[in-house]
């Protein structure tokens, strides 16, 4: 029996069961999308389908992702007089850092706000409670990759700078300093991931990134060029040909202090 079929069918019982037809059009069309996402690289097995599946339920349950961090955003206390607090807005490149033998920025305010497999109107829907209710001085915003995979289905380059900007615009009104983190390359060092994560898409991303960052006052921080060599992410720095390694999160730490020290400092000369 052909792996999604049986994927798909338990996914129809499951739902059925709870007599949401808005719920169930809505699962099937995000395994159609996992499915057509597998079959640019190889044919997915069941259990790699059925992990789909559960990573689904929970989106469906959760979508935003409100529910990852809210109860420890309520326990954080306003920042100290004279504390330069920075959340870390993003997917998983964000949430995986630190998350090794190389910790998150010890002895820094700074506050991670990652949630894997994440695009950037997720990030939109969270970003009030994850970050301008903890009252940052500074904003790191990271994301757009998943969106470039498809995970939530397809999204253009406009669709996502809409999110973006909406963002930065909430960000400011709330007197908050925007640092722009650029989308990190890719590699087929281990298994092809060019299909889905397309260099050309990440390019074209990262240019309106940098050009949007001027005009609107923030700061473009680029991760790209510095793990990157032919325009792929450099092999000593991934394990997985997508996500940074703690070398990656080696190279990648003193360029987020500096854009934010960057950013702090234009704060201080308005």
């Amino acid at each position: 029996m052909d792996a999604f079929i049986w994927v798909l069918s338990t996914a129809c019982f499951t739902v059925s069961a709870s007599k949401s037809s808005m719920r169930l059009r809505f699962l099937l069309g995000l395994l159609l999308a996992g499915r057509c996402a597998f079959a640019q690289s190889e044919e997915p097995t069941r259990e790699q389908l059925q992990r789909a599946l559960n990573e689904q339920h929970h989106v469906l349950a959760d979508w935003a992702g409100l529910n990852h961090y809210g109860s420890d955003d309520s326990e954080i206390k306003p920042p100290k007089p004279g504390e330069n607090r920075v959340v870390f807005l993003g997917d998983e490149i964000t949430e995986n850092w630190g998350s090794g033998n190389m910790p998150f920025f010890p002895g820094k305010p700074y506050i991670n706000r990652g949630i894997a497999r994440q695009v950037t109107p997720q990030l939109l829907v969270r970003f009030r409670q994850d970050v301008i209710d903890l009252k940052p001085t500074v904003v790191v915003i990271q994301g757009g990759g998943n969106d470039v995979a498809g995970l939530m289905g397809g999204g253009t380059e406009e669709m996502m700078a809409d999110q973006v900007m909406s963002m930065v615009e909430l960000a400011k009104a709330n007197g908050i300093r925007v640092v722009l983190a650029s989308l990190t390359p890719v590699c087929d060092c281990y298994t092809r991931q060019t299909r889905r994560h397309q260099p050309g898409r990440i390019n074209e991303m990262n240019g309106w990134l940098k050009e949007y960052a001027q005009k609107s006052g923030s700061v473009y921080l680029d991760y790209f060029a510095a793990l990157s060599v032919g325009g792929e992410l450099k092999k000593e720095y991934t394990d997985d040909g997508v996500l940074p390694n703690e070398k990656g999160y080696a190279v990648m730490a003193p360029l987020a202090e500096q854009a934010i020290a960057k950013a702090l400092a234009q704060k201080e000369a308005r």
